[in-house]
């Protein structure tokens, strides 16, 4: 089935001949790997156990073995990174020519050793200016490069957008399986539960330990407003009007106008979506727009 994409993730140190003739075995046919950067020092920041050298023949070895579709993830943002070292990370992920990237800002959650180095003073984050500058960079070579910008951090060559991920976007129903998996039926959520051995002697009982929520209506319009705005094709109005009523189709246009007018938002063929600016400020944008 040609269709079928089928993806492992994996830290570049772990992609040696072993692990690709497995990968090639049970018909994994898409990589994804953490690199997060090309810099040494930032790696040791991060605890990485892999180096930028690592990555680099990790993705070789891969193209080597037959597996051409390959995703990579990208970081920025760390504590004293400048846009030149940014701008470094940048020609290094793109040199690669992977066919997918995903890239996300450095994130300080409450609780990890690296919000306790930032609450203790001993890193600083970047100002909210570079992180914008940084990320409009980061649109502008991947574009400028033939990558399609399809959602807020995601960027595939053509034929490439991962069709797991789009599936969340898109409000597809998918199956999770094993201990800690989500699943989503078009109606409601399922969590198994997180205790492996919990899961395991559950299953044996011929029992699927999980919660459900049933979701309602406006359920389903806060989740489509948080997922289809991220993506570059955006929300279809007419599907607005047609699956949620006039109730809340003007709830969403109203709350919509002074985003459209500050340039936030945009209205094309029939979909709203979010500019550039739009996407540095998505988390507004997106809790004016959802129900309460």
């Amino acid at each position: 089935m040609p269709n079928i994409e089928v993806t492992m993730e994996c830290n570049p140190d772990d992609v040696d001949e072993q692990l690709v003739g497995a990968m090639l075995e049970v018909g994994v046919n898409r990589v994804s790997m953490g690199v997060q950067t090309f810099a040494d020092e930032r790696l040791h920041f991060l605890h990485r156990r892999h180096s930028a050298q690592q990555a680099v023949e990790a993705v070789e070895r891969l193209r080597q073995s037959g597996i051409h579709n390959i995703s990579i993830d990208l970081m920025f943002g760390f504590p004293n990174e400048t846009i030149a070292d940014w701008q470094s990370d940048l020609h290094s992920a793109l040199s690669l020519g992977v066919k997918h990237l995903s890239s996300y800002s450095l994130m300080y959650e409450e609780g990890t050793p690296l919000f306790h180095l930032l609450e203790t003073g001993k890193v600083a984050e970047l100002d909210d200016d570079t992180y914008v500058v940084m990320y409009k960079m980061l649109v502008e070579q991947l574009t400028s490069a033939g990558y399609e910008h399809y959602e807020i951090s995601n960027f595939a060559l053509p034929g490439y957008r991962s069709l797991h991920n789009s599936s969340y976007w898109n409000g597809t129903p998918y199956q999770g399986l094993g201990a800690a998996a989500h699943s989503f039926n078009g109606t409601c959520r399922q969590a198994n539960v997180a205790d492996v051995e919990k899961y395991i002697e559950a299953i044996k009982n011929g029992i699927l330990p999980c919660e459900t929520e049933q979701l309602t209506s406006f359920d389903h319009y806060n989740d489509m407003v948080t997922t289809a705005l991220r993506t570059c094709e955006g929300i279809s109005l007419k599907e607005v009007e047609q699956r949620y009523g006039l109730k809340m189709f003007n709830y969403m246009m109203s709350n919509a106008r002074k985003h459209i007018d500050r340039g936030l938002l945009v209205i094309e063929r029939g979909r709203l979506r979010l500019t550039l600016l739009g996407i540095t400020l998505s988390d507004t944008v997106m809790s004016d727009l959802v129900w309460v």
